[in-house]
This record gives C-alpha cells, structure tokens and sequence, in this order.
C-alpha cells in the first residue's frame, strides 16, 4: 500500500468529530476522501462492494435504526448516496444520543433529493448535529512540493518574511497539468500525467452523464465542449450566453451540463466579496469560474507542460487557478474564507482573504515579472483606498524564486514557498 500523506484536512475531520454528531465529507471523486476518512473510522460500509451492496440497502430500507446501531462508532459509511433515505434515520441517531463523532458520511455527488433539496420537507437539513465539508484535492504543501516558509498566520501579523523557492516555471507548468490527485503524486512523469488523463476522459465520457435526475442526452461532443469552453474561461465572471455559444447547445442543456457537474463537485468557483467602500462603485456579485483542480482545465484544453508554454496567457490563468485551489485548502485549514473582488469600475484582485478574527487580506496572482508584481500592487493600493476597513495585509502570489517584504504590509511570495 503507498504510504498515507497527511493532509490539511485530517485536522478538520479530527476537530469535527470532536465537535459534532456527524460529519458529511464531499468532494470530487479521486480526492482521497474515502482513504483519509478511513483513518478515522472504527467500523466501514462500503456501498461501492457490490457483493454487499443490496444487503446494506435492504438492511438500511427496513430498520433503518438497527442498521445504524449495528456498527461500532465512529462509523463510515462510504457513498453514503446510494441509500440517502438514511438521513433522517442518522439525524435522530445523533439527536437521540447526544455523542458527538457518530457517523463519517463520503460523497462525490450531491444528492440533490435530500441533503441538497430545501423544498423536500421531509428531509431534515441537520443543522448543528451533522457538518458538511469539502475535501478537495492536494495543495502543493501537502504534497511537499512546497517548502511553507511563508505562512498565512505569517501575513497576518506582519512578520518580516524571506524565502528561496527551488521551483521553477516549468514546476509550476507541470503541476497544473499533473493536479493534485492522489494517484499522480508519484515520480514517474508520463505516469502522473496519465492520472489527470484518466480522469478527465472518465469525467467528460461518463460521469457528466451518472446523475439520474439530470437526464442529459449522451452527447461527448457536448460535454467536451462544455469543459473546454469552461476551461477558456476560467478566471473569469464569463455570462451564461458565452459558454452556450461557444458549445453550439440549448440553454437547457447547458443548464444540466452545468447542474451535473457542480453536483459531481467539479466546478469549485469563488465568490464574490462584499466590503464597505467610501466611493460609489457597485460591486460585481458573479462568482469567478475555477475547476476544483487546474489539472481539468488543462486536460479540456489539450495542454500539457510543453504546450503550456506556447500561450502564456492561458498559463497565466492556471497559475492562478493553481494558487486560488492552494489558497482554499489553506484557508479552511485554519477557518478563513477565501473571495474574489471586482466592482462597476473594473477594479478587481484575485482573492481576498477573511480571518475569523475579521482581518483581511488582498491578494494578486502573477506569472509576470517584476514590472507585472509592481503593477499588482498599485491595483491592490488603488482598491485598498476605497475600503471604509484596512487590509492587514497585500500579497502578490508569484513564480519568483524569492519571498520577501516590499514594505511592512506588502509581500511578494512564491507559491511553492506558501502555506496556511
């Protein structure tokens, strides 16, 4: 068996069964949820063994309450959606019992009849008894690939920074094409490669089509066109109409190549933030498309670490695609939410930053050299003029080899130098 990597989210999982009746894992298949969550659990229901999988799901159908009571806790039980009828039997198991770290429920589609569908009312939401969360793929520092000489917490009080990368631009071209999945994260190049290959075809080829209740004609010239069409705009607030164009379909197919790969946690976009600003702009409140991992856009586009190279634009956006995916692990990793800014006068970062504690902090992603870093920071003063609350700090993520402060509250930082 390969050795396990530890990952940021072992912590969530940890505090979560120490702080709630059950947790309800999500996240796109090949993440890793099923192994890490493992680790964890006394006892396991595997809904994908299918010599069991008719007896769990009668068991479960006729004394759901039994079913339940039969295993030692903490119990996982794994695709928890194929019997999503248990809901409710588990909300009044933690109810009735009042432990906290009952059941650990793994997922890779919403299920959109319970957990997801607030006009059942048969279904309980589990508020307060049963938290959801969402693993997603490896960030660079859980798969060592970054050095986390700089830390979040780091930014946060204004410490005095400097840090060498050992990453390279053709690192970084690699790492998006490779992704973060687990089975990647192995030496062989063409092997790694082959994974988010393997992957991607698996998406576009058959999981876009696995949902039941999205009943989308199996068309692969549609599905792939929806995901290099998503893929050319990443980065971006594109509108509904450009992406229907650029596939040639119906609104409604689009809509339900959109729902069903939102619900296979494929899409991962980044909302947007809302400050308080002295000056009169409105802010754009369109979520920014991201894939859950770059290595999606890259595979939709036809790219790999050569070709990359021949449109840096489009290098440029994975990049930042590559550092906003990094920049979501570690927030929640340490209970921060991660945004994105734009308003009515086009002035827009790529992330923003929210601690618990309320502070925040702007933040550009760059591919460019110096003369692009300095330029990020004067779009980060402009916008920090307007905001009633100061940033505590200002960021700009880059492929530099070096990280460092340019003034007090002002960093440059390699991406393989960060961490939460």
């Amino acid at each position: 068996m390969r050795t396990y990597l530890n990952r940021l989210f072992d912590d969530i999982i940890d505090f979560s069964l120490k702080s709630c009746g059950a947790i309800l894992v999500v996240g796109p298949k090949w993440c890793g949820k099923t192994r890490t969550c493992r680790r964890y659990a006394k006892e396991v229901i595997d809904l994908l063994d299918i010599e069991k999988q008719e007896q769990y799901i009668t068991f479960a159908k006729n004394a759901p309450s039994k079913f339940l009571k039969s295993y030692e806790k903490p119990l996982l039980i794994d695709e928890w959606q194929i019997i999503s009828f248990i809901w409710n039997a588990i909300k009044k198991e933690v109810d009735d019992s009042g432990d906290f770290g009952q059941f650990i429920l793994t997922g890779s589609v919403t299920d959109r009849t319970t957990f997801n569908d607030l006009e059942n009312k048969e279904i309980h939401t589990g508020n307060g008894r049963i938290v959801k969360k969402m693993m997603r793929t490896f960030s660079l520092f859980e798969s060592k690939e970054s050095s986390g000489e700089i830390s979040l917490n780091d930014l946060l009080q204004n410490k005095k920074i400097y840090a060498v990368s050992k990453a390279k631009i053709e690192d970084y071209a690699f790492y998006i094409c490779r992704g973060g999945w687990p089975l990647s994260l192995v030496s062989d190049k063409d092997i790694a490669l082959a994974q988010a290959e393997n992957y991607y075809r698996t998406l576009y080829e058959e999981d876009i089509f696995s949902l039941k209740d999205i009943k989308i004609d199996r068309n692969l010239t549609y599905s792939e066109k929806f995901f290099r069409s998503y893929a050319r705009n990443v980065g971006t607030s594109a509108n509904e109409s450009t992406l229907i164009n650029d596939i040639g379909c119906h609104q409604d197919t689009f809509k339900k190549l959109y729902s069903a790969a939102t619900r296979l946690y494929v899409l991962d976009e980044l909302a947007a933030w809302n400050p308080n600003l002295r000056s009169k702009a409105a802010i754009r409140t369109k979520n920014t498309m991201y894939f859950v991992d770059p290595s999606i856009a890259a595979q939709a586009l036809g790219l790999n670490p050569d070709s990359i190279f021949m449109d840096m634009k489009t290098f440029g956006f994975l990049f930042e695609s590559l550092a906003i995916r990094d920049l979501k692990i570690y927030c929640e990793s340490i209970g921060a939410k991660l945004y994105h800014y734009r308003d009515s006068y086009d002035r827009e970062c790529d992330a923003v930053i929210v601690f618990k504690n309320g502070e925040f902090g702007l933040v550009e992603i760059k591919l460019g050299d110096e003369e692009v870093i300095q330029k990020a920071f004067k779009t980060l003063d402009t916008i920090s003029k307007d905001l009633i609350n100061k940033p505590k700090f200002k960021m700009v993520i880059t492929k530099s080899e070096f990280g460092y402060n340019v003034s007090e509250d002002k960093y440059v930082v390699p991406l393989a130098c960060l961490k939460p």
